[in-house]
C-alpha cells in the first residue's frame, strides 16, 4: 500500500472549514488632478462658458455634467471665478455675476 503525501497547504486546508468568498463592492476611485495656477484657470474657464451657455444658476453637479468635467474640477474652477468676483451664489446654485 503506497503513502499520499500532503503539503502543509493542504493538510491546512483540510482542516478549517470552507469560508464564503464575499465580493467587494468596487469602489470608485477619485481621479487625481492637478492643482496648479494653469490647470484652474482652464477649469475656470470651462464652469465659466458652462454658466454663459445656461443663462441660468446651476448647482455644482450641473454645471459639471454641462462643462464635461468631474466635480472635483468644477470646485476648482468656481474657486477661481469666486475669487476673480466673477459669480454670485444663492440656494445652492451659481450664476454668473
Amino acid at each position: 500500500m503506497a503513502e499520499r503525501k500532503t503539503t502543509k497547504k493542504a493538510a491546512a486546508e483540510a482542516a478549517e472549514p470552507k469560508k464564503a468568498t464575499v465580493k467587494k463592492a468596487a469602489t470608485k476611485k477619485a481621479a487625481a488632478i492637478a492643482v496648479n495656477a494653469e490647470n484652474a484657470g482652464f477649469k475656470a474657464g470651462d464652469v465659466y462658458q458652462a454658466l454663459a451657455a445656461a443663462e441660468k444658476a446651476l448647482s455644482v453637479k450641473e454645471i459639471a455634467k454641462a462643462a464635461k468635467i468631474s466635480e472635483e474640477e468644477t470646485l476648482l474652477g468656481l474657486g477661481w471665478l469666486f475669487k476673480e468676483g466673477k459669480l454670485n451664489a444663492a440656494d445652492d446654485k451659481v450664476a454668473l455675476a
